[in-house]
């Protein structure tokens, strides 16, 4: 990889990665509702989900979703119910909606959750489908290295 590739992708990836989306919102929420470690553990979380979508785009097991409507739908109806979920516990548990720094779930729960969600999400892996792509030397015995 060329260093004016790599200088891009990095920029690419710097920007995306700061621009609000839903994985930002519920981070913050976690911070406001929880306190700054739940909201950190949520985000390594996220971000261990981000690395099954990089390792199935490496592999080519993404683009199944790219292919298969079916695939792709099963996977967004499984996120779309596991959101659902999500929703109707904290209503349920009045609890979790009021403000305070202290945190009653373990962190193992709110790694959990934030690994699911980008699992189970996917956006994310028709994201790493496009993205990724662009930034590996194409037809080479180490395109999946480069793409992990």
């Amino acid at each position: 990889m060329s260093t004016s590739t790599l200088l891009y992708f990095l920029c690419a990836s710097a920007a995306l990665t700061v621009a609000p989306g839903p994985d930002n919102i519920f981070v913050m929420t976690q911070g406001i509702t929880r306190g700054r470690r739940p909201a950190i553990v949520t985000a390594l979380g996220m971000c261990s989900g981000i690395s099954v979508h990089t390792t199935a785009a490496a592999f080519g097991i993404s683009a199944v979703f790219y292919s298969s409507v079916m695939a792709f739908n099963a996977v967004k109806y499984a996120g779309a119910a596991y959101l659902l979920y999500l929703a109707f516990k904290t209503l349920k548990d009045q609890s979790a909606i009021r403000l305070t720094a202290s945190s009653e779930v373990p962190d193992a729960a709110l790694f959990k959750r934030g690994f699911i969600m980008n699992v189970l999400n996917p956006k994310v892996a028709i994201f790493f489908l496009a993205f990724l792509p662009q930034f590996v030397t194409p037809n080479t015995s180490h395109f999946a290295l480069q793409m992990l």
